[in-house]
C-alpha cells in the first residue's frame, strides 16, 4: 500500500504513520524514508521510542540495536524508559551481554536520568543469578548523579540476598542506608522482614518491627498491616504464641494507634484444644485483631485484603472487605482483580463469576478492562472459552472499555486449547481489523488447527498474512501446511507464498 505523505512532517505525524503500519519492516522503510524525503525534518524522541517498540515487540533486535546507534548519532533527546524497554527486549532474547553493554554506553546518549534503566538492568542480573556482575554494576553506577534514587537498587539487591538466605547480610546493606543518604521505604521492611522470618531470625526480625514504630508508622499507617503480620505469624509457627500477642499488643498501641478496647481483651482460651494450642486459630484471631484494631482507612483494608488472597486466605480476605464495607469504605478494583485471581486458582469459577456478576454491580463498581482480562483468561485456563467469548460481547457493549490486544490473544490461544479452531481464525480476523496484531505463537497456532480440520485454503490465508507483517512462521508450520495441502489440491497456494517470503526475509 503506498503512503501518502503530507506537504510537512511533524513527528507526531511520523510516529502516528509507523504505528499504523502491521508490518514492523514497513514502518523501518517509512522512518528511514522520512529523513530523505524531508532534508529539513528531524526525528525526536517520541519518534525513536515508537520506533524502537515496534522493533523490540516483534522481536527485530538488529535492526533495533541500528535504530539505537542513530538515535546515538543524532544526539537526540530521549527518556530512560526507551532505553530500559530496550534492556527489557535485549534480556528476553537471551542478549543479557547487550543490556550491559548498551546501559554502560548511556553517558553517549542525551539522556539524563538512568534510574529506571539502571534498576530494570540490575533486577534482570539479580534473576539471572548475576550476582557478582551486579553488585560490581550497583558500586560503579549507584553514585552517579544520573542515578536519582538509590532505596529502590538497594530493595533488589536486600531482596536477592533474601532469596539466597543469607538475610545476615540484607541486614547490613539495610544499617549501611543512612550512611549513604538513603531512606528506608515500606518495601525496605517487606523485603527484610520476610527475609529475616524465612530464616528463623527473629530475634533481629522483631528489633526491625520496633525500629519501624518510629520510622514510618509513626502515624499509625495501616498499610504497614503486612509487615507486621509476616512477624506475627511466623512466631506462632515457631511456637512463641506468647511472644506474638506481646509484640500484637505493641503493634496495635504503638504501630496502628489503636483505641484500647481493641487491645486490653485478646482472649486465647478459644484457641485451646485441651492443653494444646491451635496455631491457625491463633491466626485467626491476630487477624481479626489487625483488621479491626487499626485506625480504618482505606489504605488499611485494601493492603489487607490484597495480602490475603495473593497467598490464597480466600475466607480471610473476604472478612476484611464485609469490615470494609460495614465502616462505609468503597471497595478497590484491585482488591477485586486480587480477589479473581485467587479465586481461579482455587478452581472456584463460579465464585469468580458472581464477583463480577453480582457483587462488583451490587457496589456500584464497573469492571475495568483488567478485570475483563482476568476473568476472560481465566475461564481460558478452565477450558470455557465460549464462555468467555461472552466477556467479549460484554466489554464491547459497554462505554470506556475497549477491548486491547491482550483480550484477543487470551481468546484465540483459549480457543484454539479448546479445539475452536474456526471461531479461533473468525476473533483473529476481528483482532487484525481492530489493529490488534498477533503474536507468532497465536499465528503458529491458528495455522496448526486449520490444517487439522483440513481447512488448508484458510490456513494457506493466515501464512500469507503472517509473512505480511514480517513473522517467521516456524517450521513446524510448514510441516503441517505442507502435509495438508499434499492431500489436497492447493499446492500451487503453498508456492505462491515463498518469493513473498523470499523478499521478506532475504
Amino acid at each position: 500500500m503506498s503512503i501518502k505523505w503530507p506537504r510537512l512532517l511533524t513527528p507526531t505525524q511520523l510516529s502516528q504513520l509507523i504505528r499504523s503500519q502491521k508490518s514492523p519492516l514497513k514502518a523501518l522503510e517509512i522512518f528511514k524514508e522520512a529523513k530523505a524525503r524531508y532534508p529539513n525534518y528531524h526525528h525526536n524522541g517520541p519518534v525513536y521510542s515508537a520506533m524502537i517498540n515496534i522493533l523490540g515487540i516483534s522481536g527485530r533486535i538488529n535492526e533495533m540495536k541500528d535504530v539505537i546507534s542513530q538515535m546515538k548519532e543524532d544526539s537526540c533527546k530521549c527518556q530512560d524508559s526507551v532505553f530500559a524497554f530496550a534492556i527489557k527486549t535485549y534480556a528476553r532474547a537471551g542478549l543479557l551481554d547487550e543490556a550491559i553493554s548498551l546501559f554502560r554506553s548511556l553517558s553517549q546518549f542525551n539522556c539524563v536520568n538512568r534510574t529506571g534503566s539502571f534498576n530494570i538492568l540490575l533486577e534482570i542480573m539479580m534473576k539471572e543469578s548475576k550476582l557478582i556482575s551486579a553488585y560490581q554494576l550497583f558500586l560503579e553506577n549507584s553514585c552517579c548523579w544520573e542515578v536519582k534514587s538509590r532505596t529502590r537498587c538497594l530493595n533488589l539487591l536486600m531482596d536477592a540476598l533474601c532469596q539466597m538466605h543469607r538475610s545476615d547480610l540484607a541486614l547490613n546493606v539495610f544499617q549501611e542506608m543512612n550512611y549513604q543518604c538513603c531512606y528506608p521505604d515500606r518495601e525496605t521492611y517487606r523485603i527484610l522482614m520476610k527475609g529475616l522470618c524465612k530464616d528463623g531470625r527473629l530475634s533481629e526480625a522483631t528489633h526491625l518491627l520496633y525500629s519501624m514504630f518510629w520510622r514510618i508508622s509513626q502515624k499509625g499507617s495501616g498499610a504497614d498491616v503486612t509487615i507486621y503480620r509476616i512477624l506475627l505469624e511466623t512466631l506462632c509457627d515457631y511456637g512463641e504464641v506468647d511472644e506474638a500477642m506481646n509484640i500484637l499488643n505493641k503493634v496495635l498501641r504503638k504501630g496502628l494507634k489503636a483505641p484500647k478496647k481493641h487491645y486490653k481483651h485478646l482472649d486465647l482460651d478459644s484457641c485451646y484444644e485441651g492443653s494444646r494450642v491451635d496455631i491457625n486459630k491463633v491466626k485467626v484471631l491476630i487477624n481479626e485483631a489487625l483488621i479491626k484494631g487499626g485506625i480504618p482507612s482505606t489504605d488499611s483494608y485494601i493492603t489487607m485484603a490484597i495480602d490475603f488472597y495473593s497467598e490464597g486466605k480466600i475466607d480471610e480476605g473476604n472478612k476484611v472487605l464485609t469490615e470494609m464495607h460495614t465502616r462505609g469504605f468503597r471497595q478497590s478494583l484491585s482488591v477485586y482483580e486480587a480477589k479473581i485471581s485467587a479465586l481461579f486458582r482455587d478452581a472456584r469459577v463460579e465464585d469468580a463469576i458472581a464477583v463480577i456478576e453480582k457483587e462488583m454491580m451490587g457496589n456500584n463498581l464497573v469492571p475495568t478492562v483488567q478485570l475483563y482480562n482476568a476473568i476472560v483468561k481465566g475461564l481460558c485456563d478452565d477450558r470455557k472459552s465460549f464462555l468467555a467469548m461472552k466477556y467479549l460481547e460484554k466489554m464491547l457493549g459497554q462505554v470506556g472499555c475497549v477491548p486491547n490486544c491482550e483480550t484477543y490473544a487470551i481468546l484465540v490461544d483459549g480457543l484454539c486449547n479448546d479445539g475452536k479452531f474456526i471461531e479461533a481464525s473468525q476473533l483473529l480476523d476481528e483482532m487484525i481489523l481492530k489493529s490488534h496484531w498477533p503474536r507468532d505463537e497465536t499465528f503458529n497456532k491458528v495455522i496448526h488447527g486449520l490444517c487439522l480440520m483440513g481447512r488448508t485454503y484458510k490456513a494457506s490465508m493466515w501464512l500469507e498474512e503472517m509473512i505480511s507483517q514480517a513473522k517467521l512462521p516456524e517450521v513446524s508450520t510448514w510441516h503441517a501446511l505442507v502435509s495438508s495441502v499434499c492431500f489436497g489440491s492447493l499446492t500451487t497456494k503453498v508456492f505462491a507464498a515463498k518469493p513473498v517470503l523470499t523478499k521478506n526475509f532475504s
